[in-house]
């Protein structure tokens, strides 16, 4: 059975962005972002999380 969210999740962790930088980047705790993952999001939702690590994986690219 896939998890909720599960392309989220895999997205994150191929670009290197751990959930914790994303909750940090759009203002909420860690536990939230977790609850948040827990049942599928809108549409609307997961696009503001896939620019947030986009964002956050090329802020780390500039960075090395």
């Amino acid at each position: 059975m896939k998890r909720a969210n599960q392309e989220i999740r895999e997205y994150a962790a191929k670009n290197n962005v751990y959930l914790w930088e994303i909750a940090l980047a759009m203002g909420i705790s860690e536990p939230t972002m977790t609850r948040k993952l827990r049942t599928e999001l809108p549409e609307r939702d997961r696009e503001m999380i896939i620019r947030v690590i986009n964002e956050l994986a090329a802020m780390r690219q500039i960075s090395y």
